[in-house]
């Protein structure tokens, strides 16, 4: 069945505080999407919206061309996968995901054909007679997701499902779910305030704050190219510098003309070039870029701070403001590593210089 979401003006206010502003969203059948935004910014406002548990102030969600909002939870035909995974301790495995089965009245046979399955989809088959109070953490986030996934719904909604797992195993469970989306093509939305996550596993991500949708992108588009300062302040790190736009596009920062990629600057007035930290080059101050494409800042090296998989300097600006820039362990023989004290020069290429918006 078409699992295309059209969401419609969807506003939620509780008392004077808005907590959904007109929000409206299209959601293509088989998407894996991800709202993404700060805690209390309407992303896990929004997922309840969908699953029921939350009615709108006002607004229309069609599912296939049928109203949504009308249904009942339970006759949605939407799986979730809850942050604390919501698995009853006092059954096993088998137990847990034949339970949206039972209810449903499936016949005996056919719940033992898609347990299963869906155990076999999440590599979880020989701990189906295991009692999940001796699972692993991991262990129970997959049996969470196979009791969702095991009467084949429309859609499936995961709010926070992975950060109650430590930085490795959530990095894998990323890959992972990744990988089981791609089989199972089932619409899935993701809640997340991790910027990496999002960014890992979404076929588009929904930036959200104060309630509203800033920015709907492809995850390297929204990295790459974001609208507003706050995109570009939450995805990724970013060091802000003053820019004034001409009304003819042209863009001054420090009074000096910048090169910039043929992506229309915002509108004549004073915005903000945004930098992120692996796309800067360093250079001697007598060694100054001779590519026309590059734009040179000079600074002045303060510390190097080794992290690894890469270097972090830290510089002085012109007008005072510190910058970071991370030299990754392969651009080391074509970056500068500068001594502190040292006088500098940072190019960035037009295709990396980006102008926001001063106001989201």
């Amino acid at each position: 069945m078409n699992a295309h979401i059209s969401i419609r003006s969807v506003h939620k206010t509780y008392g004077s505080f808005d907590a959904l502003k007109q929000i409206s969203l299209d959601i293509a059948a088989g998407e894996f999407i991800t709202l993404l935004g700060p805690s209390g910014s309407g992303k896990t406002t929004l997922l309840q919206v969908l699953a029921g548990f939350v009615s709108p102030s006002s607004g229309s969600i069609l599912v296939g061309g049928e109203e949504l909002l009308t249904k009942p939870p339970h006759k949605r035909n939407i799986g979730m996968v809850f942050q604390n995974y919501a698995l009853f301790p006092h059954m096993n495995v088998f137990e847990n995901v034949a339970y949206p089965l039972k209810l449903r009245r499936v016949a005996k046979a056919e719940v033992e054909r898609r347990v299963r399955g869906a155990l076999d989809m999440v590599q979880l088959s020989q701990f189906i007679d295991r009692s999940v109070d001796r699972l692993s953490g991991g262990q129970r986030q997959r049996v969470a997701l196979a009791r969702a996934i095991v009467f084949e719904p429309q859609i499936l909604l995961m709010d926070e499902s992975l950060s109650a797992l430590d930085k490795k195993l959530r990095e894998q469970m990323q890959i992972e779910l990744r990988h089981l989306h791609e089989r199972l093509g089932t619409t899935t939305v993701f809640v997340t305030h991790d910027q990496r996550e999002a960014l890992t596993m979404s076929d588009r991500v929904a930036l959200i704050n104060k309630g509203a949708i800033i920015q709907v992108d492809r995850p390297r588009e929204i990295y790459e190219n974001p609208r507003t300062r706050f995109a570009a302040d939450f995805i990724g790190e970013t060091t802000f510098l003053p820019v004034e736009v001409a009304a003819d596009g042209g863009a001054l920062l420090y009074g000096e003309p910048l090169r910039l990629a043929d992506r229309a600057p915002p509108a004549a007035g004073r915005h903000w070039l945004a930098l992120r930290p692996e796309k800067i080059l360093i250079r001697p101050a007598d060694g100054a870029p001779s590519d026309p494409q590059i734009n040179a800042i000079p600074a002045t090296a303060r510390e190097t701070i080794f992290q690894g998989d890469s270097l972090l300097v830290i510089a002085d600006l012109p007008d005072g403001q510190t910058i970071a820039v991370r030299v990754v362990a392969q651009e080391r023989n074509r970056s500068l590593v500068p001594a502190p004290g040292q006088s500098i020069v940072l190019g960035v290429h037009a295709n990396d210089t980006v102008v926001v918006a001063g106001d989201e």
